[in-house]
């Protein structure tokens, strides 16, 4: 179900797709995202061992962790997908960099091609075209297991690209943004380097309060926040309540609505792309949602798309 507000958006157009070649990943980028999904992976049984050794995880480390994780995180949730994504506000330039920059802390790719993606998931949601559809396979349980690995991780080895200057031509064109885009390099060192220069100041000038950080706030956060991403896109299409009417099968997942910033609920998206906020039942919680709320409040952000009862009210299935 495509609002009218999502038609109004770059790169929602449903034409033409696949009349020109793809255009296909080069090989040091292939090498590139093995590296990005494995090495946070060795990072958690790292230091998962070195805590089983008898180093144990200080509570500068758990601080440190849950710190950089909310501002990845959001960055994600409010930045990369409700602003850049969908438009859901408006925002001041010092806010825009800001949020471009805290999401590209998160090393889920630079940011003008994952807007592109996810524009382009929204475009085919659950159909051919689909980047990250767990139904790509068909609907038997063999085929939907192998569809929850290609949503949850698979598809991010596909070697054809989502042509960003179709999807994203919005943000090619931003000279601020292009910039981030093209420096993504440099704000993944900033966000394995940064934990680790803070645990070795806060220790008082140790190497172990280094290393530790480096692991846990590190390598291990930029893990976790991954998985918590990849499973809004596999498990967020597959189990889960539908109280909205969708033309594809997003579902709301409430164990997912904490470490997912709000995101979890996934239906009431799929139904109202460009709202500011997802959880807008009793007790969803939403923290993207309350941060834009405090953004408004000092005028940072604007014209913010709240949701509207009355378009809620006639998409809400009957049943639920």
């Amino acid at each position: 179900m495509t609002t009218t507000l999502d038609r109004d958006l770059p790169g929602t157009d449903r034409s033409g797709e696949g009349a020109a070649a793809p255009e296909l990943r080069p090989m040091w980028e292939q090498v590139a995202l093995y590296l990005f999904v494995i090495l946070p992976f060795a990072g958690l049984i790292g230091g998962i061992a070195y805590a089983a050794s008898g180093n144990g995880i200080s509570l500068l480390d758990v601080v440190l962790s849950i710190v950089f994780f909310a501002f990845a995180g959001h960055g994600i949730t409010i930045g990369f997908h409700r602003y850049f994504t969908h438009g859901s506000f408006k925002a001041s330039r010092p806010l825009r960099v800001g949020l471009a920059i805290a999401g590209s802390m998160a090393v889920q790719g630079p940011m003008i091609r994952w807007v592109a993606d996810h524009r382009k998931h929204h475009a085919f949601s659950d159909r051919e075209g689909d980047p990250h559809s767990p139904w790509r396979y068909g609907t038997s349980v063999g085929a939907l297991a192998k569809g929850l690995w290609w949503a949850h991780t698979g598809w991010l080895f596909d070697r054809e690209k989502t042509p960003k200057e179709k999807y994203a031509p919005d943000l090619t064109a931003d000279p601020d943004i292009a910039f981030i885009h093209k420096t993504f390099p440099v704000w993944t060192a900033l966000t394995l380097l940064l934990p680790g220069l803070l645990g070795y100041l806060l220790t008082g000038f140790t190497w172990h309060g280094a290393w530790t950080a480096f692991l846990w706030a590190g390598l291990v956060r930029v893990f976790l926040l991954h998985h918590v991403t990849w499973s809004v896109n596999s498990i967020c299409h597959v189990v889960g309540r539908r109280p909205f009417a969708t033309r594809d099968k997003s579902t709301n997942n409430w164990p997912l609505a904490v470490v997912s910033m709000g995101e979890s609920w996934h239906n009431l998206h799929h139904a109202e792309p460009t709202s500011a906020r997802h959880g807008v039942d009793r007790g969803q919680l939403d923290s993207s949602a309350a941060i834009i709320r405090g953004f408004e409040r000092l005028g940072w952000a604007s014209d913010v798309r709240w949701p509207n009862e009355e378009r809620l009210a006639k998409k809400r299935v009957a049943s639920s």
